[in-house]
């Protein structure tokens, strides 16, 4: 084992401080990613930095919209009352990722810092019209992801946390891998006041979470599963690997989106 240090900062400055003063610093959210990675020395970084006493966890319902701190566990987010009374496609999203021992030790903070392609939450955000706050900015769900496992955060901001819009319609729907759970393909259809009628899809872009143009102006025309099925889904841009051929992920699409749409009835 590599020798590294371990720092459990007391608040959002001292989390800073301590980025700044590593020479490779990373963040320690739920450790889904980041310990895995470690254990198989594809990073060494000379810090760790454990978010978890920071105070960067809970949810809040207000008449616009939600609030949740980027420390709030999968499984906090399942079970949320209010995230069941206000975005029950979020309740629905979280405690589909993983097993139990993931939903209870990953964050959302954690899943969207690191944005796998195959992540559900990115999914949600964008189609959501979400915001990203750090300890510098906010950030539009839009602006924020900016490719395969790449965001718009810099090396010493950290998120601390997402607002969602008040939603009129949402669902997700995922064919996930057998094995891990990661979405082969995930769709998030949402209704917003801040963001009209977004579609997201995970698991299947070469470059990350995207919005589907065609999908959104057929759904805008008429929202019904003629509309998915009169829908073009290009496999030009979408991934290729030994889950699934690009070509079978176009088919996920189309039927994720139609499960989806069907889910909000």
């Amino acid at each position: 084992m590599y020798a590294t240090r371990y720092s459990k900062p007391k608040n959002i400055e001292e989390g800073v401080s301590a980025l700044h003063a590593a020479e490779d610093g990373k963040l320690l959210a739920g450790g889904m990613t980041l310990i895995p990675t470690l254990k198989q020395r594809l990073a060494a970084p000379d810090c760790l930095i454990d978010l978890s006493t920071i105070g960067l966890s809970g949810i809040s319902g207000a008449g616009d919209g939600l609030i949740i701190g980027a420390m709030t566990t999968h499984a906090e987010v399942e079970r949320s009352a209010d995230v069941q009374k206000q975005l029950p496609a979020l309740s629905v999203l979280a405690g589909g990722i993983g097993d139990r021992q993931v939903r209870n030790c990953g964050t959302i903070g954690g899943s969207i810092a690191n944005n796998d392609p195959a992540a559900c939450y990115p999914a949600a955000l964008l189609a959501l019209a979400a915001q990203i706050t750090t300890n510098k900015r906010t950030l539009a769900a839009d602006d924020y992801f900016t490719g395969m496992f790449e965001t718009a955060l810099a090396e010493d901001e950290i998120i601390t946390e997402i607002k969602f819009p008040k939603t009129h319609k949402a669902s997700y729907a995922k064919f996930g891998n057998p094995a891990s759970r990661y979405a082969m393909v995930g769709v998030f259809i949402a209704k917003t006041d801040a963001g009209g009628l977004r579609v997201a899809i995970t698991g299947a872009g070469q470059d990350g979470v995207f919005r589907h143009n065609g999908l959104e102006a057929a759904l805008a025309q008429s929202f019904d599963v003629a509309a998915i099925d009169a829908t073009a889904i290009e496999d030009s841009e979408l991934m290729s690997d030994i889950h699934a051929s690009a070509d079978y992920r176009a088919h996920l699409i189309k039927e994720m989106s139609k499960r989806a749409l069907q889910a909000i009835g």
